[in-house]
């Protein structure tokens, strides 16, 4: 199970991060590093040097909520040369993140015709 639609939005943080941290040293992390709200109602994304594991990070309630996935094989697409410390995400996004598809790849050729011949 991932975290719902209602998550607010995600961030990604661009940088791998050192994945001995828990829920302490990455919400450390969010606010002193990222110079974000850890407790906001915001998901914030961490991976690993090797990009094959991600942890979510939010706060819910009363308390920080922490979602960790390992891939067997292969590796999650990450952003190759990102514009600062963090690129925002949907939700959708985020879960086809997690479904292993990139969302920095080019997309589609738009194509514009005048006359069906």
């Amino acid at each position: 199970m991932r975290p719902g639609a209602d998550a607010g939005t995600v961030y990604l943080c661009c940088q791998p991060v050192d994945f001995r941290k828990s829920i302490s040293g990455l919400a450390v992390l969010v606010e002193q590093a990222l110079g974000l709200d850890p407790f906001a109602h915001a998901l914030y994304v961490f991976t690993n040097k090797e990009r094959n594991r991600v942890k979510l990070l939010y706060w819910e309630r009363n308390g920080f909520c922490l979602w960790y996935k390992r891939l067997e094989k292969d590796h999650f697409v990450w952003p190759r040369h990102p514009p600062g410390a963090t690129v925002t995400l949907t939700v959708e996004e985020l879960n086809w993140l997690l479904d292993g598809f990139d969302l920095w790849r080019q997309p589609h050729q738009y194509l514009r015709y005048r006359a069906v011949s």
